[in-house]
């Protein structure tokens, strides 16, 4: 029987042709788990920040868009591609759509839903290629830092390690609006944190797999033994999963935000999503043998298009954009290669289902140390190139050029200061067009980015234009 099994597994995902076993990929796909269960806590303690939604629901539609879109990748593409709600897509979608524009939760869904199709169109058009071709790079690298700055600011937010003071510091600078400042670190709570970060990085430094979960389980475990509650049990702790969310999304947003506001967020989204998603199969692609002679993914329509209806299906469960997670490196790396571990990584996903309701018990300052270390990966891709003793050039990005830094310092530092990703995307546009035109260079800026720059002045300017939104 068990002889049967591995055949009909060797012939679904050709195993042998890549080098592997049933046992390495099934390894492999637990290893991948492992890796990526954090986003079943820390998914739900990012979108139910503001305390209006349902832990257990928001975790039963993370779980459940996990596991058949990471199925589904495993089955269509054969690659050890796993798939889950995006941590930076995520944070888009509570901090920027419902937290500063003001979006009802089913709003913020419907603009990850339209996102998804547009994505799907281009896909299935062949633009998505163009698209990311049209974006100069060090935009590119400045996106993926600033949403890892905001991710950062988040965690140390939730961490209550920073908070926000109204009045004028002692020093007599500043405005009298409110200033940032450090909280006092003598509370339980901060206790916590300071458990849970001291794990998660010892681990991550010792190149420990699942240093993340293991980081928000110390936290966790921490939390339920000093005084003060810092966490509590739920009433039900093996309640199971609820549904509830499933389908709760509306393109209502357009009336709200208005069309060029609309397509703004959403253009905004879709980027974030693009570089997320390309940074991943390239990089996994790498690792794993997939890439040929010039650097590329054979075939790459294939995991782009189960990608790109990850973000529609996320959208429709209520759990925000889904897309391809840079953790499958973790399962490639003990030896897997085939659709197998993506399968195996889904239906371990599926299987938690029943105890997700768990989550409850798990605190935010249980999750902040992950979401601060998340945000400092994605942060080191800052890694420069020494000149004259000097780190001025820092993977496409040429911070001696002020054509370059200026753009890329306002997309980076904008989005955790304004608590918006949209506006340091904007504000990277604009600023890039302009620096361009202004040092005689305006023939190298692609006629699209003047689009999507005009787009963007608009706007940052729609209250001065119009006197109100549209």
């Amino acid at each position: 029987m068990a002889a049967n099994a591995d055949g009909a597994l060797e012939r679904q995902f050709r195993l042998s042709e890549q080098g592997t076993n049933v046992r390495t990929e099934l390894m492999a796909g637990l290893t991948t788990f492992m890796v990526m269960a954090y986003i079943i806590a820390v998914n739900p303690a990012t979108l139910g920040f503001n305390g209006e939604l349902d832990i257990t629901q928001i975790a039963t539609v993370t779980c459940l868009v996990a596991g058949v879109m990471s199925i589904a990748m495993g089955l269509y593409t054969n690659r050890a591609i796993a798939i889950a709600p995006g941590l930076g897509l995520n944070a888009i979608v509570a901090f920027t759509l419902v937290g500063s524009m003001g979006l009802t939760f089913p709003q913020a869904m419907g603009v990850v839903v339209a996102e998804g199709i547009i994505i799907t169109i281009l896909v299935l058009t062949g633009v998505r290629k163009y698209v990311l071709e049209v974006v100069p790079m060090p935009l590119k690298q400045a996106i993926s830092v600033g949403i890892g700055f905001f991710i950062l600011f988040i965690g140390l937010t939730n961490a209550g390690l920073i908070t926000f003071n109204t009045g004028v510091p002692e020093s007599g600078s500043g405005t009298s609006g409110g200033f940032l400042a450090l909280s006092p670190l003598n509370t339980w709570p901060i206790f916590v944190v300071g458990i849970g970060l001291l794990v998660t990085i010892v681990l991550t430094a010792r190149k420990v797999r699942a240093a993340l979960l293991w980081g928000i389980l110390a936290g966790t475990l921490t939390a339920f033994i000093v005084p003060g509650d810092v966490a509590t049990l739920p009433d039900n702790p093996l309640g199971g999963p609820d549904f509830g969310l499933l389908g709760q999304f509306s393109f209502s947003f357009i009336a709200e935000l208005g069309i060029l506001t609309s397509l703004l967020v959403v253009l905004s989204l879709m980027l974030a999503d693009f570089f997320d998603t390309m940074g991943t199969l390239i990089g996994v692609g790498g690792q794993a043998g997939y890439l040929d002679e010039n650097g590329e993914l054979p075939d790459s329509q294939k995991p782009l298009l189960v990608d790109s209806l990850a973000a529609i299906a996320g959208g429709a469960a209520s759990a925000s954009s889904a897309t391809s997670y840079i953790e499958s490196s973790a399962g490639v790396g003990v030896g897997g290669r085939s659709g197998l571990v993506s399968v195996t990584t889904g239906a371990l996903f599926l299987l938690a289902l029943p105890f997700v309701a768990l989550v409850n018990a798990i605190p935010a300052v249980a999750t902040a140390p992950a979401l601060i270390v998340v945000g400092v990966l994605m942060v080191s891709v800052l890694g420069g190139e020494a000149v004259s003793g000097a780190v001025t050039k820092v993977r496409g990005i040429d911070f001696g050029n002020v054509e370059e830094s200026l753009p890329v310092v306002a997309t980076m530092l904008l989005m955790p200061l304004t608590y918006n990703i949209t506006n340091g995307i904007g504000a990277g546009f604009v600023t890039w067009v302009v620096m361009k035109v202004a040092a005689g260079k305006g023939r190298q800026v692609h006629p699209a980015l003047y689009v999507v720059a005009a787009a963007f002045l608009v706007y940052f300017l729609r209250w001065a234009l119009f006197d109100a939104e549209f």
